[in-house]
């Protein structure tokens, strides 16, 4: 039997705040973070840990 989604961890998109169009999907749980998330990840077109955010 397939399990159906878990609506309380959504999968979300983080873009970086660089501008060059870099994105990341991850889940996150809504009940223990209701805001957005602010991640430091790697950006492989600057080459650099930049600010990645989330987007709806």
């Amino acid at each position: 039997m397939a399990s159906k989604t878990n609506v309380n961890r959504p999968i979300i998109t983080l873009k970086s705040t660089e501008g060059t169009g870099s994105t990341y999907t991850t889940r996150k749980s809504r009940r223990n973070t209701p805001d957005r998330l602010e991640l430091l990840k790697f950006d492989p077109v600057l080459r650099r840990r930049v600010i990645f955010r989330e987007t709806r």
